[in-house]
C-alpha cells in the first residue's frame, strides 16, 4: 500500500515537475553551447583574479584560503590545476602544523582522483585521513565521497561477486554522512536519495530527488547533479523521453556552471542516438569530447571515445544516404524539368496566338504598373528621406559633442581661452530636443494617423498620452523609426541615446501591454500608411 501511494506520488510530482520546464528544450541546450565560451570566460576572471591575489605578503593561513578557492574553482573544471592547488593545500597545512587542514588537502586530492576514474589512487589518499580529527563538515564530505568511490566502483566491476560488496560499503558509509546531514538540507536529501537508488528503491529516490528540484534554489551544479541522477532512474525505466528532458536540463546547468567532469551531455547523446536523432547525437558527443579532453578525466575519454566512434560512424552512414537520396532527387528533377520544358514549348505557342488579341491590354496594363512603380517609388523616397534627413542632424549633433569637447581640451592646456565662452553656449539638449520636435513634424506630416492608430492597438488604460504641445514621445519615437524601416535595435539607441538593453526594455514592455500578439506587433506598425 505504501509502495503504490509513493509510485502515484511520484508520477504526480514527475508530471508537475516537467510541466514546469518547457524551454528546457534541444534548441535552449544548443544555444547554450553557442555561449559556452562566454560562461568559461566568466570563471577563467574569477580564477585570474584570485591567481592574482597570490603573493608573498600573504600569510600561509591566507594563502591556503586562496588555494582551496582555486581548487573549488578547478575541482571540475580542470584536473590538472586542481591537482595543484589540492597538494598545494597540503604543503599548506604541512607548514602550519595544522592536520585539519592536510586532511582537508586529501580529501580534495581524493574527489578529483575519482573524477578521473582512479579508484586505487582515490582510497589511497582517503585511507591516510584520520576521521576523528575532522569537524563535522568535512568528515561529511569524507564520508559522502568515500561512499561515491565505492558506488563507482560498483558500476565500473559489473560484478555478481564484488558489486554488491562495494555497494554495501558505500551505504555505510553514506549513512554516516547522512546522520551528519540537516534534514532539512540538500545534502541530506541527495544522500538519502541517491542511497535509495542504490538499493533499488527507485520510487523512494525519485520522490525525493523531484522535491530538490521542486522545493530547493539549487545552484547550476547541484540542478546538473540531481537532474541527472533523476534521469538515472527514468532510464532504468526504460522512459527515455523523459529521461532525457532530465539530461537537457542537466547539460545546459552543467555549460552555465562551466562544468567540464560531467556525464549529462554523454548520456543525452547516447539517449538521442538510441532514439534515431543521429545529428544532435553527434554535436552532444563532440561536446563531451571536448568537455572530457579540457578537463583531463582519462576515463571519461575513453568512454566518450567508444561511443563517439559508434555515432560518428552512423553519421558517415547517414550522410552517405542523404547523398543517395539527393542524387535520386536530382535525376527526379531532371526529368521534371525536361517535362516542364515540353509544356512551355507548347503553351509558348499557344501564347503566341493570343499576344495579337491581348496586346492593347498588355500595354494598358504596363502603362498602370509603370504608374503605379512610381507612385510606390514617390512613397519610399518620402520614407527614407525623413530617415535620411534624422540620421544626418543625429550625426551633426554627434560632431558638434566631439566639437565641444576638442574646444574643452584646448582650454584645458590653455591654449584658446578666448573660445570657452563660444563652448560653453553649446546646448546639445537643447539641439536634441529641437531635432526630435522637428523629426515628430516631419514624421506626423507623413503620419498624420500614427498616434490614434498606434493607440488603437492597446486597451484605453495603456494607450499613450501626450503632454500639451508634445507630438510624440519616446515610445512613439521607437516605433516611427520602426515604421520608417530602422529595425536595428543598435541604431535606435544610437539615435535615441539609449542603451541598446534600454530599448530591448521599451519594446518589449510596450508590446506586452498590447492587444495584438507580440510576434504581429511590428509587421502592425509597418503597415501604417502615409497621408
Amino acid at each position: 500500500m505504501k509502495i503504490t501511494l509513493l509510485l502515484i506520488g511520484f508520477c504526480i510530482a514527475s508530471i508537475s515537475l516537467f510541466a514546469q520546464t518547457p524551454k528546457n528544450t534541444l534548441d535552449e541546450l544548443n544555444q547554450s553551447i553557442t555561449a559556452k565560451d562566454e560562461f568559461d570566460k566568466i570563471k577563467l576572471k574569477r580564477i585570474s583574479d584570485l591567481e592574482g591575489s597570490l603573493n608573498e605578503k600573504l600569510s600561509l593561513t591566507e594563502k591556503y584560503n586562496i588555494y582551496s578557492s582555486l581548487y573549488h574553482e578547478h575541482k571540475s573544471f580542470n584536473y590538472d590545476k586542481a591537482f595543484f592547488y589540492s597538494q598545494k593545500m597540503q604543503t599548506a597545512g604541512r607548514l602550519l602544523k595544522d592536520p585539519v587542514k592536510i586532511a582537508d588537502g586529501k580529501i580534495k586530492l581524493g574527489f578529483i582522483l575519482i573524477s578521473s576514474g582512479m579508484f586505487k589512487e582515490t582510497f589511497d589518499s582517503l585511507n591516510t585521513v584520520n576521521v576523528k580529527i575532522l569537524p563535522d563538515s568535512l568528515r561529511r564530505e569524507y564520508y559522502f565521497l568515500t561512499a561515491r568511490t565505492y558506488y563507482d566502483l560498483a558500476d565500473y566491476d559489473k560484478d555478481k561477486y564484488y558489486t554488491p560488496i562495494y555497494n554495501k560499503q558505500a551505504n555505510i558509509y553514506i549513512d554516516s554522512a547522512i546522520a551528519l546531514s540537516d534534514p532539512k538540507s540538500y545534502d541530506y536529501t541527495y544522500n538519502l536519495g541517491l542511497k535509495y537508488l542504490k538499493l533499488g528503491q527507485k520510487d523512494k529516490s525519485a520522490v525525493l530527488l523531484i522535491k530538490l528540484m521542486k522545493n530547493f534554489k539549487l545552484s547550476n551544479h547541484q540542478m546538473a547533479i540531481v537532474a541527472s541522477t533523476l534521469s538515472d532512474i527514468y532510464i532504468q525505466n526504460q522512459d527515455d523521453n523523459e529521461a532525457i528532458k532530465l539530461l537537457l536540463i542537466a547539460a545546459i546547468a552543467d555549460i552555465k556552471s562551466s562544468t567540464k567532469e560531467a556525464a549529462a551531455m554523454l548520456n543525452l547523446a547516447q539517449l538521442l542516438h538510441k532514439k534515431g536523432d543521429v545529428k544532435n547525437a553527434y554535436i552532444f558527443i563532440n561536446q563531451a569530447m571536448n568537455d572530457a579532453s579540457y578537463y583531463g578525466a582519462r576515463q571519461r575519454k575513453m568512454q566518450v571515445s567508444a561511443i563517439l566512434m559508434v555515432i560518428a560512424g552512423e553519421k558517415i552512414n547517414s550522410v552517405e544516404e542523404q547523398r543517395r537520396i539527393l542524387f535520386i532527387y536530382a535525376a527526379l528533377l531532371t526529368l521534371l524539368i525536361t517535362v516542364v520544358i515540353l509544356f512551355a514549348f507548347i503553351i509558348s505557342r499557344q501564347l503566341k496566338k493570343l499576344r495579337k488579341a491581348d496586346k492593347l491590354i498588355i500595354e494598358a496594363n504596363v502603362s498602370l504598373h509603370e504608374t503605379i512603380d512610381k507612385l510606390n517609388e514617390a512613397d519610399k523616397i518620402k520614407e527614407e528621406y525623413i530617415g535620411y534627413y534624422f540620421n544626418l542632424i543625429t550625426e551633426y549633433i554627434t560632431k558638434l559633442d566631439r566639437f565641444k569637447r576638442s574646444v574643452n581640451n584646448k582650454l584645458v592646456t590653455k591654449k584658446f581661452d578666448d573660445i570657452q565662452g563660444l563652448v560653453n553656449n553649446i546646448n546639445l539638449k537643447k539641439e536634441r530636443e529641437e531635432l526630435f520636435v522637428n523629426f515628430d513634424r516631419a514624421f506626423l506630416t507623413l503620419f498624420p494617423n500614427f498616434v490614434e492608430t498606434f493607440n488603437s492597438l492597446f486597451a484605453p488604460e495603456h494607450q499613450v498620452v501626450l503632454n500639451a504641445g508634445q507630438l510624440l514621445n519616446t515610445d512613439l519615437r521607437i516605433f516611427a523609426l520602426i515604421r520608417l524601416g530602422i529595425n536595428d535595435t543598435e541604431k535606435i539607441a544610437s539615435i535615441l541615446e539609449y542603451s541598446m538593453n534600454t530599448i530591448y526594455n521599451y519594446k518589449a514592455r510596450i508590446k506586452s501591454k498590447s492587444l495584438i500578439p507580440n510576434d504581429d506587433f511590428e509587421g502592425v506598425i509597418l503597415a501604417i500608411r502615409t497621408t
